[in-house]
């Protein structure tokens, strides 16, 4: 599996150098090239785009600024209808879920959305700049794992066909990677997805039970795929959440 990962912008391309993935392909879009040589800009993303292969899982990754979404319109635009686009925007403080769908969204199968809202808690502390450096090296490591984790098939009961199940179909989700949960945060607005656990080997049983029965008590009426696996490389425990809902 090769997907490709289009960062849009600074902070899009921020996200993409930090995936370290080793079979990803990376497309870094700079606006000040779009700006100053568009002709030749458009041209080479064009033919970029077409010799990307049928059914490639395709990734755009940007902030909502308007040259960005200039530069998206082109790609959608431009590019063939036969790829498997998803889109992850960084949207520092909203809720993307909460707010109507953009036309572009139709495009996707998924849109994905951050509002850092683990990077913002302590927002009076941390400016903006900081929250954008640590949420992007914090995507980066998500899109690496989950990678990972689908190309090898590492996590009992998950496979490529499940995430294409559960993210097809024009919806908002989001996915992260957390070593701790706030149980506190709306994860029940959501409709389906994948849920799952790396453990270490010294985390016991009842800690591992513990997080997934959380989980089910919030999402227990929801379409959740669960999967849980052991792992030496790792402390404690990291929690893969992908959540989708219709958009």
């Amino acid at each position: 599996m090769k997907p490709v990962f289009i960062g849009i912008g600074n902070n899009g391309m921020k996200v993409v150098w930090g995936i370290k993935y080793g079979n990803a392909r990376k497309l870094f879009l700079d606006p000040t090239s779009y700006l100053f040589h568009k002709q030749i800009f458009l041209k080479k993303l064009e033919e970029i785009m077409w010799r990307i292969e049928k059914g490639t899982h395709v990734w755009v990754i940007f902030d909502n600024k308007p040259i960005n979404m200039e530069i998206l319109t082109h790609i959608l635009d431009n590019s063939p209808s036969d790829l498997f686009k998803l889109a992850y925007v960084l949207s520092p403080g909203k809720e993307l879920v909460f707010e109507n769908k953009p036309w572009w969204a139709r495009n996707f199968e998924t849109v994905f959305y951050d509002s850092f809202w683990e990077f913002l808690r302590e927002r009076e502390e941390k400016p903006i700049w900081q929250a954008y450096f640590e949420a992007s090296t914090s995507i980066g490591q998500m899109f690496t794992k989950l990678y990972e984790y689908l190309n090898n098939q590492m996590l009992v009961n998950v496979d490529l066909a499940d995430f294409m199940q559960i993210v097809k179909g024009c919806n908002i989700g989001i996915l992260r990677l957390l070593t701790s949960v706030d149980f506190n945060w709306h994860w029940g607005i959501w409709e389906r997805g994948l849920i799952n656990i790396l453990a270490s080997e010294e985390t016991s049983l009842e800690d591992v039970t513990k997080v997934l029965q959380k989980f089910q008590d919030i999402l227990r009426e929801k379409d959740i795929i669960w999967g849980v696996k052991m792992d030496r490389t790792i402390r404690g425990m990291e929690v893969l959440a992908l959540l989708v809902r219709k958009w």
